[in-house]
């Protein structure tokens, strides 16, 4: 009997974790995706929480978390509710720290990690995705064309096939203004920290990386951030002035800010629903949360694994697995957004602030969900605590 064809679009940590998983059930996937290149990059997203472990020892992959390339997230600081700098060590958790990544060298262990399960790799892109006679018809960038019977999008925030297929619920539109700093002062020994910053118009996250160098990330909304702050050097110099602890850490710490930032997309988004009939987005192609949640590589890994176990079912035409797969995005998504609210009420240094008074609980606030949406089993707990 011929084995069913599982295309995987995308080459990212689900695109990677879906070829793993999925070889480790026999399935050797069609797997399109460009040649990796995350090591001459730098990423935004370094957190992986000590959830992600579990998963990880299911695929085969606890080995990678021991590289030295890595270091754990023992310390987070944060001034959040006061102006005062408060800490959280991971030694009061009983599951112990997370880790912060060097993230070229963890998505290019996985990457290789998937090469090693011999998919059939495809270096190209899909350009165009057609239903036919129960199949799906693949046109890619470098002129080939494929047939599948299930589809799995990997492809990001892009949402190149899911983007087609279902609708997408866009709750803000939060964005990062990002760089990473080096040292300038290499007398100096940085603290392996994370800190934490909220400010009158956003809030800061800072952190010292594995390599160290110091990556800083300030979000807020679109019509809150100056005029072309990616050209515009002074006026990023003054954002970070209005810190108290983020720019007190860069100068004493004897780093330097000489570019703007780069600007990405932080907004809360999921695609409704995130599965259909043969096809699934898997990791952001299926949803991403305020970047508060600090789970969106261990989501991305959850969701690689569940769509491994649910496929083979869908394939023979039971498709609970996959339904549970996509509730458990959609609950997880709502019992987020109850939390965030949570979380972002108990600043209130800033009332009345745009910035606050957009994510602050009230009887307008359309991000606040009905109490039908929350959830509190393991799965959604895993994902969105």
């Amino acid at each position: 009997m011929t084995q069913a064809c599982i295309a995987i679009a995308g080459g990212g940590i689900a695109g990677t974790a879906c070829c793993i998983s999925l070889d480790q059930i026999g399935i050797r996937p069609l797997w399109i995706a460009e040649k990796q290149t995350a090591h001459h990059r730098d990423h935004i997203g370094e957190t992986l929480s000590p959830a992600a472990n579990p998963i990880l020892e299911k695929i085969g992959l606890l080995s990678l978390l021991r590289s030295a390339y890595h270091r754990p997230a023992n310390s987070i600081y944060s001034a959040w509710g006061s102006g005062r700098l408060h800490e959280r060590n991971a030694a009061v958790h009983l599951e112990g720290p997370g880790l912060i990544l060097d993230r070229p060298v963890f998505d290019g262990d996985l990457y290789k990690a998937a090469q090693e399960t011999d998919p059939q790799h495809v270096t190209a892109n899909v350009s165009h995705v057609e239903r036919k006679s129960g199949k799906w018809e693949l046109s890619l960038s470098n002129g080939e064309s494929y047939r599948a019977d299930f589809l799995l999008d990997c492809t990001g925030s892009r949402r190149i096939i899911a983007s087609t297929l279902s609708e997408i619920q866009r709750i803000d539109h939060l964005v990062c203004a990002h760089c990473f700093l080096k040292q300038v002062d290499t007398d100096i020994t940085p603290t392996p920290a994370t800190v934490i910053e909220a400010v009158e118009n956003g809030w800061w996250y800072a952190t010292l990386l594995p390599d160290q160098r110091l990556v800083i990330s300030y979000f807020s909304d679109p019509d809150l951030l100056p005029c072309k702050l990616y050209q515009d050097i002074e006026a990023w110099h003054n954002l970070i002035e209005e810190t108290n602890y983020i720019h007190q850490w860069i100068r004493t710490a004897g780093f330097s800010v000489p570019t703007p930032p780069r600007l990405s997309s932080a907004g809360t988004k999921w695609q409704e629903p995130a599965t259909g009939d043969r096809w699934a987005a898997v990791g952001d192609a299926a949803c991403v949360f305020d970047p508060l949640s600090s789970h969106g590589i261990t989501t991305a890994l959850w969701m690689a694994y569940q769509a491994s176990q649910f496929i083979p079912d869908s394939l023979k035409g039971d498709l609970r697995l996959q339904e549970q797969y996509t509730e458990t995005i959609l609950r997880g998504g709502y019992n987020f957004l109850y939390q965030r609210t949570q979380i972002y009420a108990q600043e209130t240094r800033f009332s009345d602030s745009p910035f606050w008074k957009r994510r602050h609980p009230s009887e307008s606030n359309p991000t606040l969900p009905a109490k039908r949406h929350q959830t509190s089993t393991q799965d959604s707990q895993l994902l969105f605590p």
